[in-house]
């Protein structure tokens, strides 16, 4: 690696409470290396333990007050970490019949709201409460969430860092918005190689008409500082109900905004006291496809 080019990886985290930030990226980080060194140990070696190229934005403290004790999630990571790949039971399950049906439902009440009263649970309550407070920008909270992820793009870029920014979840759309408005700003230089998001809502239908810059014309709509952007999906998927993103940001590439966006499917394995959650954080980041597309960027843009 070029010790002139100090990359920066930034991983925004999605909703719900995390562990306290140092511990949370103590274990977001092994996830992702042990991914990556299960496909380019040369790139693992070079990451070595991250602490000059990985960084979290962990605003959920301040989004929820409290922080999760990780003692809850730390055996699943183990578990985790040990299985290589999702199972033929893990697949079947992601794709099982029930789960079909439920993101259909999901996707027809994306597009007819009035539904959701009629099949939402206290778990899926609490998770739109949540978003609308994001959405609304309750008492400023998502400005603030905001702000946060941009002093380290700032920081990055007058260093002249490449940046590959990562977004679980919300915080694909906190990344995306944050993206958007530092674009408003001809002065302010920020600019990303990469954008990674994993298990994205920014193929729904809610999320789009309240994404910031929707009401602009042209390609002003659009952030205009990503170079690339893949997006990975898992089968089974509750929050990424519309997988592809491709088809719905197509005009990033018509306006030459963007010079690729991809879409990846795959399968995750975390599970938790027994139970399939395709969607955490942990799963994302140690599958072979994040591993895949973190490599090839290092190795891009990291290398002399």
């Amino acid at each position: 690696m070029s010790q002139a080019s100090n990359p920066l990886i930034l991983y925004v985290p999605g909703l719900l409470p995390k562990p306290e930030p140092a511990i949370h990226r103590h274990e977001l980080f092994r996830c992702l290396q042990e991914g990556i060194r299960r496909i380019d140990g040369r790139c693992a070696e070079a990451l070595g333990d991250g602490a000059s190229c990985f960084d979290i934005v962990g605003w959920n403290y301040d989004f929820y007050g409290e922080h999760r004790d990780i003692a809850l999630d730390q055996a699943a990571i183990d578990r985790l970490l040990e299985q290589c790949e999702a199972s033929p039971a893990d697949r079947a399950e992601a794709g099982s019949f029930r789960r079909r049906a439920i993101r259909s439902i999901y996707r027809a009440a994306d597009h007819l709201p009035f539904l959701i009263p009629y099949f939402a649970d206290d778990k899926l309550e609490i998770h739109l409460r949540d978003l609308r407070r994001y959405v609304s920008n309750e008492f400023e909270i998502a400005e603030v969430i905001r702000r946060m992820l941009k002093i380290p793009l700032r920081a990055a870029a007058q260093a002249g860092r490449p940046i590959l920014l990562i977004g679980h979840s919300l915080g694909s759309v906190v990344a995306y918005d944050t993206l958007w408005q530092l674009g408003q700003d001809p002065d302010c230089g920020v600019r990303i190689d990469l954008l990674l998001s994993l298990g994205s809502p920014l193929g729904q239908r809610y999320i789009q008409q309240r994404l910031l810059g929707q009401r602009s014309p042209g390609r002003d709509r659009y952030p205009g500082n990503v170079r690339r952007w893949i997006n990975i999906a898992a089968v089974g998927e509750l929050t990424a109900i519309d997988m592809q993103l491709a088809d719905d940001f197509a005009p990033m590439l018509q306006y030459g905004l963007l010079e690729s966006i991809e879409d990846h499917a795959v399968y995750n394995w975390y599970r938790s006291d027994g139970v399939l959650n395709v969607h955490a954080e942990y799963g994302y980041l140690v599958n072979e496809a994040t591993a895949s597309a973190i490599c090839e960027w290092w190795h891009r843009n990291c290398e002399p």
